[in-house]
């Protein structure tokens, strides 16, 4: 289970779309270009795409960090199955709001739905 958790918290510490430290600039051009590749995005669809896919591993961030933190300081672990839930449920949001901008065709937000399994 600690193994589980761990593997969820580095999972969402670093997926494709993780925002750039300052000096991690080149990194997260990288894979953005690799996304978009992936995804067959034009540079309009990587100008709307980006910013969404950033305030996803936002969320993330800070709602698993918030989690970790509660669990902490009333002397438990971080439950496995409340941070699935939480995980799919950002990852949920964020295809909604692909879906909403209509930025990309079917086979795009099928291809990133299957990135995101």
């Amino acid at each position: 289970m600690k193994a589980s958790v761990l593997a969820l918290a580095l999972l969402c510490a670093s997926p494709l779309w993780a925002p750039p430290a300052p000096a991690d600039e080149p990194a997260h051009a990288s894979r953005m270009d690799n996304l978009a590749t992936l995804l067959d995005l034009t540079d309009a669809q990587k100008k709307v795409v980006e910013p969404i896919l950033q305030d996803e591993h936002a969320k993330m961030h800070a709602k698993m960090k918030a989690s970790f933190e509660e669990a902490k300081a009333s002397g438990t672990k971080p439950d496995w199955q409340q941070m699935k839930a939480l995980h799919q449920q950002i990852q949920q949001e964020t295809l909604q709001r692909l879906t909403q901008t209509q930025v990309l065709s079917a086979t795009q937000l099928k291809k990133f739905q299957i990135l995101q399994q």
